[in-house]
């Protein structure tokens, strides 16, 4: 399980680049392209160590991607004010489930 903290920071990274690059996007600053890129780096050096640690790639890039996306749709929704529909909640609800059944053990 000492996978769990290198694919924490993964993540954490992951977000951050995501909001780096969404505000990049936007217009607000033309130098956050950088840090979005930064962020990306640094984020996947702890997936290196996750890798490393025994997370194991089918399942730690499962989880990896199902914890990013689940917090980039939280981070749009609540902070751009995007919107989704019916069937993209559904979704979300179903990523939601087979992550925990991906960390059940």
């Amino acid at each position: 399980m000492f996978w769990i903290l290198p694919i924490s920071l993964l993540i954490v990274f992951e977000v951050i680049a995501d909001i780096f690059a969404k505000q990049w996007s936007l217009g607000s600053n033309k130098y956050f392209w950088i840090f979005a890129l930064t962020a990306y780096l640094i984020g996947n050096v702890f997936w290196l160590f996750a890798l490393k640690n025994g997370s194991g790639l089918s399942r730690g890039a499962v989880i990896f991607s199902l914890s990013t996306e689940i917090l980039a749709i939280c981070i749009g929704l609540f902070f751009y004010h995007e919107s989704v529909n019916k069937i993209q909640i559904l979704g979300m609800f179903l990523g939601l489930v087979s992550l925990f059944l991906i960390l059940w053990e």
